[in-house]
């Protein structure tokens, strides 16, 4: 059913539903797991030169820390896993690493807001259920 299946994470709690659901259909359908982590440069491109290579480095470690936890999870079920660690505008990048990449459905999870909040930070997930080719599996955190 499906080949490839992406799971997008930043290691939050919020992820981790949906991390438990892209490992359980990735079993099911004998997937490999894609697992990638957008570093947002959207969110930090006003600091200065030398703060913003510092911030984009720790943030990448921290991507890197969150997609090799979900890859070692994997792993450990049997999975084949492929991972990538990218910069720029996360639904973007998520759209685009799924096109490059034949994936086939896509898991994710969202914080669930609502109201005001969805409005002013929008919502990554909602951005990728619009505009992915695939079909989008999102787990809403409580």
């Amino acid at each position: 059913m499906y080949d490839n299946i992406l799971i997008p994470t930043d290691g939050s709690d919020e992820v981790a539903e949906a991390v438990d659901e892209a490992i359980g259909m990735a079993e099911l359908c004998g997937a490999t797991l894609h697992v990638i982590n957008v570093v947002d440069t959207t969110e930090i491109s006003v600091a200065h030169d030398v703060e913003l290579a510092e911030i984009e480095q720790g943030l990448e470690g921290a991507g890197s820390d969150a997609v090799d936890a979900v890859v070692s999870r994997a792993s450990e079920q049997g999975l084949d896993t492929q991972s990538a660690i990218l910069r720029g505008p996360p639904a973007k990048k998520i759209i685009e690493y799924a096109d490059e990449n034949d994936i086939d459905l896509i898991v994710m999870g969202t914080r669930g807001n609502t109201g005001m909040d969805r409005i002013l930070l929008g919502s990554v997930a909602e951005t990728v259920i619009r505009n992915a080719a695939q079909p989008v599996t999102v787990k809403r955190s409580a």
